[in-house]
């Protein structure tokens, strides 16, 4: 850039006021050219050489390093931002590793109502069982034999006593015949024996009147002594054979007893040769036919296995379902208590029906307890052994015990919760990830949702419709929430 100014006439350029401060502002931006020692430089006067020395060993002293620098936080930050990566990283992993092994349920959860009883005919608890009757028997032959006669068939309507079948009786009428005979032998030595008891009586009346004879003649002296002891004698004699006769009498009357015995045994063995009807009922099986041998049946014997027997004989009129029930809720049955029974083959039909029996011991195998109900409204259509369910209903609540207790909370949870295993009731219920069993008491159903009396407090989390394969503490990924009780 030209230098604006003006010349002095001495032939100096004078600068003007605004060049010279910026050519002064241009000059301490600039590095100052440091002269050298000594000497003059571009016509201006050398520096002091001590002045100098002092400025560089001041500029030296702040050029040295300290011997501990401050330390510096980047390489901190740099540490922190590492650790919380490789933090995350773990997290994602270890979340990704479960997911990968956890098991996708829906949920739902359980409610508690409060003020809430169960009202008169409420279902209170479902059990599977059979149709059986009350009165059945599996009629045999108490004699082993060949069937010979069968009046019967399945459906057959018998009275009791009627005959149902025959067996092969001839030996039988020989041996009744044989012991008659007998009987009749018996007879006539029982009347042989009483002849030579009579005999005997009168042989010792004879001797004990000639013994008196003998007695006063010899006191008149008019008989011998020799002739006196032989009258005694006749008379021990007599006496000796009149007891051995008697003696005979009584063992013909005992052969006697034993033969009427006899006649009374093979006329049994020969009146076993026919069947009758233990009671009124219906031939429900024919297990026999003519010509096969039979033979007696110990009892317990089930009706489908029974083998050497003659026919089933059921009263329908007695028809009742067992049924099974879990003794974790036996203690809510009570004898009396009204149900309804539905059997598989007719599914649209509802039995009115009556607890009849709690069996006072339980199978140890299934942990279940025998209970019996009582068909009220049974028809022609049901049979022994058809599979049945029944529903016990809510009894009528005694009023002035109601009106006296305080309402009780009830726990209500979806069906679909609820399943069985081992016989009892139970729900899973999600405890920080994993599915935890718990045992749980029901108290029948309300629409579709469950009534549990023991077990939960509400507000659970639960497995909605778990499998078979789930288990107690399989972790689990929830992937959707059912709709809860409502």
């Amino acid at each position: 850039m030209p230098a604006s100014g003006r010349n002095d006439g001495a032939g100096r350029l004078v600068l003007s006021e605004g060049a010279a401060r910026r050519q002064s502002e241009e000059k301490s931006r600039a590095p100052a050219a440091r002269p050298p020692l000594g000497g003059k430089l571009g016509g201006f006067p050398a520096l002091p050489t001590e002045s100098l020395l002092s400025d560089l060993k001041t500029e030296l002293a702040s050029l040295q390093l300290d011997d501990q620098p401050p330390r510096s936080r980047r390489g901190l930050w740099i540490a922190l931002a590492a650790l919380v990566i490789l933090a995350t990283a773990g997290v994602v992993a270890w979340r990704t590793s479960a997911a990968l092994g956890a098991v996708d349920v829906q949920t739902v959860t359980a409610v508690v109502e409060r003020g809430v009883t169960t009202a008169a005919g409420t279902p209170i608890l479902t059990a599977s069982g059979y149709i059986v009757a009350r009165r059945e028997a599996i009629v045999s032959s108490k004699i082993q034999g060949r069937l010979s006669d069968l009046r019967v068939e399945e459906g057959d309507v018998v009275r009791s006593g009627d005959v149902i079948a025959r067996l092969e009786s001839v030996d039988f009428a020989a041996a009744v015949a044989r012991a008659r005979a007998q009987l009749q032998q018996a007879d006539a030595q029982i009347g042989s024996a009483d002849a030579q008891t009579r005999r005997g009586e009168a042989e010792l009346a004879e001797a004990r009147r000639q013994l008196r004879v003998a007695e006063r003649l010899s006191a008149d002296r008019l008989l011998a002594e020799d002739s006196l002891e032989s009258a005694r004698s006749r008379v021990a004699l007599a006496e000796a054979a009149l007891a051995q006769t008697q003696a005979d009498a009584l063992r013909a009357r005992a052969a006697r007893a034993q033969a009427e015995a006899d006649v009374r045994v093979a006329d049994a063995q020969l009146q076993n040769t026919v069947i009758r009807a233990p009671f009124a009922g219906t031939v429900v099986r024919k297990m026999a036919e003519v010509g096969e041998s039979v033979a007696p049946i110990p009892p317990g014997v089930n009706i489908s296995t029974a083998s050497g027997a003659i026919v089933a004989l059921a009263d329908l009129a007695t028809l009742e379902m067992e049924a099974d029930v879990s003794e974790a809720n036996v203690a809510r049955l009570r004898e009396g208590q009204p149900a309804e029974v539905t059997v598989e083959a007719f599914p649209d039909r509802r039995y009115e029906a009556v607890l009849r029996q709690v069996i006072p011991t339980a199978d140890r195998t299934k942990a279940t307890v025998l209970t019996k109900v009582t068909l009220v409204d049974k028809d022609e259509d049901l049979k022994p052994e058809m599979s049945a369910k029944v529903t016990f209903l809510a009894p009528e609540p005694d009023r002035a015990a109601e009106s006296d207790a305080p309402a009780r909370p009830t726990v209500l949870v979806p069906s679909s919760a609820v399943v069985t295993r081992d016989g009892r009731p139970i729900v899973f219920e999600i405890v920080e990830g994993t599915a935890r069993v718990r045992p749980i008491a029901t108290g029948g159903t309300r629409r579709d949702l469950v009534i549990v009396t023991e077990g939960l407090a509400g507000s659970e989390q639960l497995v909605a419709r778990p499998t078979e394969a789930l288990a107690d503490g399989a972790r689990v990924a929830v992937t959707s929430s059912a709709e809860g009780a409502q």
